[in-house]
This record gives structure tokens, C-alpha cells and sequence, in this order.
């Protein structure tokens, strides 16, 4: 792993110079609309779990395990693919359900990998420039492990950018949002049990996430886009391309380092417990 010098996009040549990156928070709406927008994903998620108590319970959940999975010693690695394994294992339709899934389904860990890739490099390059051929290439490979960390054969992500590209368009062309899935996502972006802080933060977040989502998808979820709005965006997005290269590391991986303390505070209690 490098050192926390990441400036520029020219500076990245694997997924650690990326990853850590608080900026990518900021899709993480995005990814997980794309994930609700496959009506397996998107079904398993409104069956089995709960937005309205615990409205960013899936996104924490998210980001402590790829912050493990990219910065974490093997221990940390093994305890989060363990914690979501358990999480995973009770997540499968039953015979009344409107749409088939499991959890564990290897075929759906690819799109939400795929998701959470794509949300990453589309917002990175979007503030800190674009990849290097070379670089885009790299940090594509690595991503692979978001998924094989858990059921998902290697082989199943596509070899090269310009194959999954190809792969992505056709998966985005086959999303379907229903009512099931619109309301998680409603409840998702419009939460009530969080900090007023946060709630505060919501119109911003919201703006964010519908900027960066596919047309299609925004639409189909119903999110209100026009002129004044794609404006907004646009000044959202000129202003984190002059600020956020020049924040200090500290800042800039504020949330990695706050994740893997968390979690590794989780771990130490768990071990004091377990050997009381």
C-alpha cells in the first residue's frame, strides 16, 4: 500500500490510492440505488431490512467492510466476510415473495461489486481527473475483490473495463424499479431516525445522488431533475474539483481511518467478551 500522498488521479496506480478516499461517501447513494434498481437486490433489501429505524445501517455496513477488505490485516478480513456471511444467510425469498433472490447469490454480489466500483471511479474521476489507461486498468482489476472476498468466483467479474462497460450497459438496460424498491430508496434518502446534522445534510445528499445516477435510473425512481437542479449539481461538482485534491490526507481519509477504529474497537470488545 502507498503512503497517504494521493493528490491527482495521475497519482493512483491501485485500489488502496482510491478507496480511502472520504470523497467516495458521496456515491455511495448512487451505488446503492443502482443495487435496489435489481429487483432481487432490491427486494431482499425491503424484506429484510429495517430503513426507518435504522436508515444507515446498510451503508455503515458497506463501508466498514471495504475499508477492511482493502486496509484491514487478514484478522479484519476474516471477522467482516464472517460478519457478513451471518448477515447474508437468512436473506432468501420465500415461496409468497414477489421475486426470487439470495444473498449469497453470486450472480447479485457481482452487481453490487459492480455497483460500488462504478460509483467510486465515476465520482473520483469526476473531481480528481481521469485515470491513466494504465491506472483505470489497475484499479478496475483490484475491485474484483469486493466481491471474491465473499461468494463471488473471480471469474465472474469481466476481464477488462472495456468488457464490463459492455456487461454494465446491458444490466443497466434490464433494472426494473416497483413500489417495493421506490419506497426503500424514499426512505433511504429522506430518513427520519438520524442526527438533525444529517438531516440537514439530506437536500445536498440527495442532490448528489440523483446528479450521479444513469437518467434512466433517476427517472425510474422518480427523482425530480430539471435545469435548476442540474445546475446545483454542476457547481457542487466545480467546487469539490478545486477543494478536495488540496484537503490534507487526514481529511480526505478521515473516514477510513474512523471505519477501521471503529471496527477495531468491535473486534477487541468481541475478543474481551469472548474470553470473559
Amino acid at each position: 500500500m502507498r503512503g497517504d500522498d494521493v493528490r491527482w488521479g495521475a497519482d493512483v496506480r491501485s485500489i488502496s490510492d482510491m478507496a480511502g478516499e472520504s470523497l467516495l461517501l458521496g456515491g455511495g447513494g448512487r451505488a446503492i440505488l443502482l443495487q435496489l434498481a435489481n429487483p432481487a437486490v432490491g427486494h431482499g433489501v425491503a424484506d429484510h431490512s429495517d430503513f426507518v429505524d435504522r436508515p444507515l445501517a446498510r451503508l455503515h455496513g458497506t463501508m466498514t467492510y471495504l475499508y477492511a477488505i482493502v486496509f484491514g490485516t487478514p484478522d479484519e478480513v476474516a471477522f467482516v466476510r464472517a460478519l457478513v456471511d451471518r448477515a447474508h444467510q437468512p436473506v432468501r425469498s420465500t415461496a409468497s415473495s414477489p421475486v426470487a433472490y439470495d444473498a449469497v447469490d453470486p450472480q447479485l454480489q457481482l452487481w453490487v461489486a459492480a455497483t460500488l466500483y462504478d460509483s467510486a471511479i465515476t465520482l473520483y474521476e469526476r473531481v480528481h481527473g481521469a485515470l491513466s489507461p494504465e491506472a483505470a486498468e489497475a484499479v478496475y482489476r483490484d475491485y474484483v475483490v469486493v466481491g471474491s472476498a465473499l461468494q463471488m468466483p473471480p471469474e465472474l467479474w469481466p476481464a477488462t473495463r472495456a468488457e464490463f462497460r459492455t456487461w454494465w450497459d446491458a444490466q443497466l438496460a434490464g433494472l426494473s424499479v416497483d413500489a417495493v424498491t421506490r419506497d426503500v430508496a424514499h426512505q433511504l434518502l429522506h430518513p427520519v431516525n438520524v442526527p438533525v446534522a444529517l438531516r440537514l445534510a439530506m437536500p445536498l445528499a440527495r442532490l448528489v445522488t440523483a446528479g450521479l445516477l444513469p437518467a434512466t435510473v433517476r427517472e425510474a425512481f422518480g427523482l425530480p431533475w430539471g435545469a435548476v437542479r442540474q445546475g446545483l449539481f454542476d457547481v457542487v461538482a466545480g467546487v469539490s474539483r478545486v477543494v478536495v485534491p488540496r484537503l490534507p490526507a487526514r481529511v480526505r481519509h478521515v473516514l477510513r481511518d474512523n471505519y477501521l477504529r471503529r471496527l477495531r474497537r468491535y473486534m477487541a470488545q468481541r475478543g474481551t467478551e469472548q474470553a470473559g
